[in-house]
């Protein structure tokens, strides 16, 4: 009798660790996926309070006849006799809304699922809008006194760039009907796009964590810490976003954990530099 309940042990026990991963494979996926969704509701009401943002401070104050007001949060926005300038950042400036709106809109499952024609329409003004957006980005660099030096330029040069590139990916391989890679590219699109949200947000979160400048001269705008946001802005993002998608297809349970993990961390710092964005550079022009 003591040997069989010792075999019996013994069986038990090689059978518990093959129960474990099991449990832990059947928490995984689950777990990843609730993480990336964790971090579009943060970046969604993050982006759009921004767009709210840009359309009642921006707008607003062009429908009033006071353009002059843009230079309270641009340097320079409005300048008196630069038509076509004037013409480009007011472009730019209605084309990120658009890309902003329609962006979020286009990572939503449902609304692909049960509104294809929509999703088709809706993703064809996106990605119009972003390549006007990212052309008149590189305009505004170029031919105007903004503020940055030529790192910060060419950071932003980079970005343009990208967004191009992957809006030609993405409209390439929708028309080619292979949507595993335009899914890829339109993620990637997105996340580029959002280059510019995505500064201001770290860049809120890194004074509030330093409780003041750190890294860089707020009078000139310039210093290291500028020139690396400038460019890890976009870059960053796609990293995490090429990690996920390995994530993704990985077997390992501890691979996919790991992964929802770092996206949690990431949500809670994201979410930290919206509200401190919010508070700084957002509500005070509501």
């Amino acid at each position: 009798n003591a040997s069989t309940r010792a075999v019996a042990n013994m069986g038990d026990a090689g059978h518990a660790p093959g129960v474990a991963s099991r449990r832990w494979e059947r928490l995984a996926a689950p777990a990843l996926r609730a993480a990336a969704v964790g971090w579009y509701c943060a970046a969604m009401a993050g982006q759009l309070f921004f767009a709210v943002y840009i359309v009642a401070f921006f707008w607003n104050a062009a429908a009033h006849g006071r353009p002059d007001t843009w230079n309270q949060v641009l340097s320079p926005g409005y300048v008196a006799g630069d038509t076509v300038g004037n013409v480009v950042l007011a472009s730019h400036l209605l084309f990120a809304v658009a890309v902003t709106v329609g962006g979020l809109l286009q990572l939503v499952q449902r609304i692909r699922q049960r509104r294809p024609a929509f999703h088709r329409w809706n993703g064809r003004v996106f990605l119009l809008s972003a390549v006007i957006a990212s052309v008149g980005g590189l305009v505004m660099v170029w031919t105007r006194k903004t503020g940055g030096d030529l790192s910060q330029h060419l950071g932003i040069s980079l970005m343009a760039l990208l967004i191009l590139g992957f809006a030609a990916m993405t409209l390439r391989h929708a028309m080619a009907r292979r949507f595993d890679l335009h899914r890829r590219y339109a993620l990637r699109l997105f996340l580029v796009v959002s280059g510019g949200w995505f500064f201001r947000v770290g860049l809120m979160l890194w004074i509030v964590a330093n409780q003041g400048p750190a890294g860089f001269d707020p009078k000139t705008f310039t210093g290291p810490f500028l020139t690396f946001l400038s460019f890890a802005d976009y870059l960053v993002p796609l990293a995490l976003l090429e990690l996920y998608f390995r994530a993704q297809q990985s077997l390992q349970p501890r691979t996919q954990l790991a992964m929802a993990g770092g996206l949690g961390v990431v949500t809670l710092a994201m979410t930290g530099g919206i509200a401190a964005a919010a508070a700084i550079l957002w509500l005070p022009h509501l």
